[in-house]
């Protein structure tokens, strides 16, 4: 047991290496107090307002404009196509049973190949 009394600790070294240590940050991201996540929240209000003033000042730029929510009209054509298709797909899944559902499927299994088959492991 004497041979292994003598343990050095932490890390191994290795060649090239840098000997700097990383220093820890004194808080993670997700400590952060109430009061820090107000002033972070108006610092990016007040920026958009700032950016909204400026917006209208420019008469006739090249950039979107956007409106109160933040959103150019292209991203708001956007959302409302994304919302109607999902809205779509959920009529039509509500359509079909389950047994539909399941009747389908068998369909589409019993199109496929034989190589597509479980192979048969074992006596029997």
């Amino acid at each position: 047991m004497s041979d292994y009394s003598n343990i050095p600790g932490g890390s191994l070294k290795l060649k090239g290496q840098n000997d700097k240590k990383k220093k820890k940050k004194s808080r993670s991201s997700g400590e952060r107090t109430k009061s820090e996540i107000e002033i972070k929240l108006k610092e990016a209000q007040r920026r958009d307002r700032d950016q909204d003033v400026s917006d209208e000042e420019q008469v006739g730029s090249d950039r979107p404009k956007k409106d109160k929510s933040g959103m150019t009209e292209a991203e708001r054509r956007f959302l409302e196509t994304q919302r109607k298709r999902r809205e779509q797909r959920v009529k039509e899944l509500a359509k079909k049973t389950h047994k539909d559902r399941v009747s389908e499927l068998n369909a589409k299994l019993d199109r496929l190949s034989e190589h597509h088959d479980m192979p048969k492991i074992g006596p029997g």
